[in-house]
């Protein structure tokens, strides 16, 4: 699917999706990433949902983000209670999708100026 940007707000935007693969600012990728509205973070240790780690996610903490999109591959998968627990402790919002319903999610709380990350398995 093709999504279109919004060149007015000068942020990451997810410009399109399919399978495997991302589009931000109109450059694919195909490997796991983490968006945010004002950089892309493209070394994330995490690469599927099956090697998911609490250890991942801790590792999201220091982006400061007030709301994480965990995009669990093509389908929804929920993580285990300890999984998500860093971000509970934390006190950090989440919400847990498919990777093509987090990009759509990130990109409406992007145009309301949240600071929000997607976390999005592709692999």
């Amino acid at each position: 699917m093709k999504l279109h940007r919004n060149e007015a707000l000068g942020k990451n935007a997810i410009t399109g999706y399919g399978e495997g693969y991302v589009m931000v600012n109109r450059v694919r990728h195909q490997r796991t990433l983490v968006v945010l509205p004002d950089r892309l973070v493209t070394d994330w240790a995490a690469t599927t949902f099956g090697a998911l780690s609490a250890d991942h996610l801790a590792a999201l903490l220091p982006l400061d983000a007030e709301i994480i999109l965990l995009g669990t591959g093509a389908t929804l998968q929920f993580p285990r209670a300890e999984i998500m627990a860093p971000l509970i402790r934390a006190g950090v919002g989440y919400e847990v999708m498919d990777v093509h319903a987090a990009c759509r999610t990130y990109n409406i709380l992007v145009s309301e100026e949240r600071k929000v990350a997607a976390a999005l398995l592709l692999g």
